[in-house]
């Protein structure tokens, strides 16, 4: 009976090297991070406060969405902070 060929194996190669050290946010990041949140903070209060006439006047109740809208631009930021 003949005899089977065996399989050549493939050479090893290793794996690219990683790249060096962690990312690092750049020094702007936090403070832009936490101002979006508190100027949306204040400007929900102010709107409750003026009852809806202040900060942008004769669009009403659309403030509490301009600032929920700097609130979740904030805390979007948060997923990118390492």
């Amino acid at each position: 009976m003949p005899e089977s060929r065996s399989r050549k194996k493939a050479a090893y190669t290793p794996p690219p090297p990683k790249s060096s050290g962690p990312k690092v946010n750049p020094p702007w990041f936090v403070p832009v991070m936490l101002g979006l949140m508190l100027l949306g903070l204040v400007w929900i209060v102010v709107t409750y406060l003026s009852q809806s006439r202040y900060p942008i006047p004769g669009i009403h109740q659309w403030n509490l969405a301009i600032g929920f809208a700097f609130i979740i631009a904030g805390f979007s930021m948060t997923t990118r902070w390492r």
